[in-house]
Parts: C-alpha cells; sequence; structure tokens
C-alpha cells in the first residue's frame, strides 16, 4: 500500500493473443494516433555519467567506485559505522516546465559492504534550492537500514517519501542529480550505479479525467504470474506485516516473473516453508523503506527490479494510450492509484493507495489488471473499465499517472508520445 504525494515466468491457463517475445510494432505504427491533450506535463530524462563533478568516481556508461574522496561516520538502527566514500555531481538540467514534483530513480549493484545515496537540487525563479535526499539504498540489510530521510521541509519545497514536492511558486525549471556511493574503508568493493533517471512533472488540479482513444494494444494480454498480497496477511511483522501492505513488491514480483528474473529457493530459504510464495516476502524486505516503515518507496521497487540485471524506472504516464504503446510492446506496467470501492467497478474494496500490474486490454479496451489486492492467486486477474480506471489513476487526488516501468536492457519500448516530451 502506498499513499500517493530467479524461476522461469510461471505460464498461466489465461488464454493468450500475444506475448513479450511475439510483439514488434514499427514506429510509424506507434506514431499514427494523434497524441491525447496533453493535461499533465511530465519527462523523464535519464543521466549521462561523462559530463559532471568526479571525486573518486569512474563515469560513462555506468558509474563506479574507483579511489575514496574521503571517509565520515554514519549512525543508524545497526549502530556507528565509518564509510569511505566517491561521489558525482550532474551538470544542471532544465525540465522544459516550471515543475511542482520530481521522482528519481535508480538501477546499481550494491554488494555487500556498499550503499549509495541520489540527492536532488533544484533551480526556480528565484534561485536555487539546497540538496535534498531521496533515498539512501542498499540491496541488503546488514549495513545499514535503507531508507528515506523524512523532515526535509523548507522554503523550497519538501520531500514526501520519496518525491520532491516543490513549495507554491518555487516550482522548479531545472534540476541536477548527485550520487554517493560508499562502502567499507580500506575494502575492494565496487558499488557500481548502471543507470539513474528523474521524472519531473506537474500534475494540474483535476477531480475527473475524460477516457483516453486507444486501439494500439486491445486484445493483447500478457502471461503475467499471479501473486495475491492478501494471502500474507501478518507474515513478517517487522517488515510491515503482509496484506494490503505488500502490493507494491507483490506488483514487482509479478513483473520479475514475468520476465523470468526473481529470487531462487536459495536466496527465499530463510522465508517460513508453510508459506506460498517466498519471493513476495523476498521482496517486500528487500524494499522496506526503515523510515516510511512500508515496502511501498517507489524508487526502491524499481531498485530492487535492478538486483536482477533488469531496467527499471519510475514515471508518470499522460494516458491510457501511453500504457498501450508499453504493453504492445510486451512490457506490464506497475501503477499507483486510490479509489472508493464504488469508483472501480469490479474491485471490491476502496484503498487510499494501492499497486497493480496492467498485463493487457480487452478487445474493447477495459483494462486487464493482475491486483494482488484479491483473495488467492486465482482471483487475481481482474477486468477494469477502461473509464473508471483511467479517472482513478489519473486524477491529482491520486497519483496522477504513477508507474514502475520494468523490462530487460534489451527489450526495446515504443517511442513515446510524438510531439510532447519523453516521459521514458
Amino acid at each position: 500500500m502506498r499513499v500517493p504525494s530467479v524461476f522461469l515466468p510461471v505460464l498461466l491457463s489465461t488464454v493468450l493473443t500475444t506475448s513479450a517475445i511475439t510483439v514488434t510494432a514499427t514506429a510509424a505504427e506507434a506514431a499514427a494516433k494523434p497524441p491525447p491533450p496533453a493535461a499533465v506535463d511530465v519527462v523523464y530524462q535519464r543521466a549521462h555519467f561523462g559530463p559532471g563533478e568526479r571525486e573518486g568516481v569512474r563515469a560513462g556508461n555506468t558509474l563506479s567506485f574507483a579511489a575514496p574522496a574521503g571517509t565520515i561516520s554514519y549512525t543508524d538502527a545497526l549502530g556507528t559505522k565509518s564509510w569511505e566514500y566517491a561521489r558525482w555531481t550532474g551538470r544542471e538540467r532544465p525540465i522544459g516546465f516550471a515543475a511542482d514534483e520530481l521522482v528519481a530513480s535508480w538501477t546499481a549493484d550494491v554488494p555487500a559492504g556498499s550503499w549509495l545515496q541520489v540527492e536532488m537540487r533544484g533551480r526556480h525563479a528565484a534561485g536555487q534550492t539546497k540538496w535534498y535526499v531521496l533515498g539512501r539504498w542498499a540491496y541488503g540489510d546488514e549495513d545499514i537500514r535503507r531508507t528515506s530521510l523524512p523532515g526535509q521541509r523548507d522554503a523550497d519545497g519538501t520531500v514526501s517519501v520519496d518525491t520532491f514536492v516543490a513549495a507554491t511558486g518555487k516550482e522548479i525549471t531545472a534540476y541536477q542529480l548527485r550520487v554517493t556511493l560508499y562502502r567499507t574503508p580500506g575494502s575492494s568493493v565496487r558499488p557500481v550505479v548502471r543507470t539513474l533517471g528523474a521524472m519531473a512533472s506537474a500534475v494540474p488540479e483535476r477531480a475527473t479525467v475524460p477516457v483516453s482513444p486507444g486501439g494500439i494494444a486491445w486484445g493483447v494480454e500478457l502471461p503475467v504470474p499471479r501473486r495475491s498480497q492478501n494471502v500474507h496477511e501478518g507474515h513478517y511483522p517487522e517488515w510491515d506485516g503482509g496484506g494490503e501492505a505488500w502490493c507494491s513488491p507483490t506488483s514487482t514480483t509479478m513483473v520479475l516473473g514475468y520476465w523470468g528474473r526473481w529470487p531462487s529457493r536459495q536466496d527465499t530459504s530463510w522465508v517460513d516453508p508453510s508459506d506460498p510464495d517466498p519471493e513476495v516476502d523476498y521482496a517486500a524486505r528487500h524494499t522496506y523503506d526503515y523510515a516510511y516503515e512500508g515496502a511501498g518507496n517507489w524508487p526502491f521497487n524499481t531498485a530492487y527490479a535492478g538486483r536482477y540485471g533488469l531496467e527499471g524506472f519510475v514515471t508518470r504516464l499522460r494516458s491510457l494510450t501511453e500504457m498501450e504503446r508499453l504493453v504492445r510492446a510486451g512490457i506490464p506496467v506497475v501503477t499507483s492509484q486510490s479509489f472508493k470501492a464504488e469508483e472501480l467497478p469490479g474491485a471490491g474494496y476502496g484503498t487510499n493507495g494501492h499497486l497493480m500490474v496492467i498485463i493487457g486490454f480487452t478487445a474493447t479496451g477495459d483494462v486487464i489488471a493482475n491486483d494482488p489486492a484479491s483473495p488467492d492467486n486465482e482471483a487475481v486477474r481482474r477486468v477494469y473499465p477502461r473509464a473508471n480506471f483511467e479517472n482513478v489513476w489519473l486524477r491529482s487526488t491520486g497519483s496522477g499517472g504513477i508507474v514502475y516501468v520494468i523490462h530487460p536492457k534489451g527489450h526495446p519500448l515504443l517511442p513515446t508520445t510524438p510531439g510532447l516530451p519523453a516521459n521514458w
């Protein structure tokens, strides 16, 4: 649950009209339909590590620890430890509009004995903000407690878990990212950042959203394995206890299973043998944010997917028309939304914040979802009316179109919406 601000894939009994392997489309086909109205300003920009200020890092296609630039002392629930660090500070990047939110996301190889911190600094009409911490990430939980950083509010904005929110009148038009890599002093451990990016956006105030046109993925359904969060109710209270709290790691797990990239039996050997789907418990543990006290931190989930060699990032989509471009490319998409029970027919529940996986569209354009808020795995597949789903997902009182996009590096995405800033 999130309030807005390796096995082979499991094949399901569902009748499939296409799959990630067989779906192809040309750029011309993808651009055949006119873009929908750009009600949301959004851009996703991937960092280039070559430019920028380097302190003890080797930068190119990736960013890696080369030599210590200094040493710090860091204290959390595990105690006080010393760490040597190296750092990269990116150049300032223009956004193209005045953004009131920014979410950074990354994938990295962070072996035991290392971790990383991601920060951002914005620019607005009156000047420059301070550096805000957007996450302290480690794949494991034995070196530091993986965490967001509460209490970062000032006159320029605040950080809500994983999202920088600009103060009114201080919307940002440019930003910088900074990554600091840490390792045990004197060790040869080499943390590597493989990808880093930021999604900047401005979502207008709107209680309702019109249904979008579509067609490019109507009749497409991807063979994504089904996992229910509710079968884990009461599991591992130290990581928020399963049930409705685990919608995000359960959704991420389903996508990992689709790509054949989730934890092995050896990885999950610590999970209670009676657990029906230990890979879900594993994901909850490895996405848990110890400050937020939950497993719903958006970039922590895509960073977890990156542990399995996948590309993963957080962005916003403007419509289901855009969603269809990803599904047509064979990529299931994790979405964040909130709604009352009567607002989403077929759900049977209401939520202040919930993640699910969009796996396809019916022949008439309705949304096919693997919704983890189901009593068991078999019940996970749902069909939601297109207009209702689009409204609760995109409106400003929900997430404003937040998604996780997770895919193998060599698996292409269709081009983004022509004429609008790229949001993947």
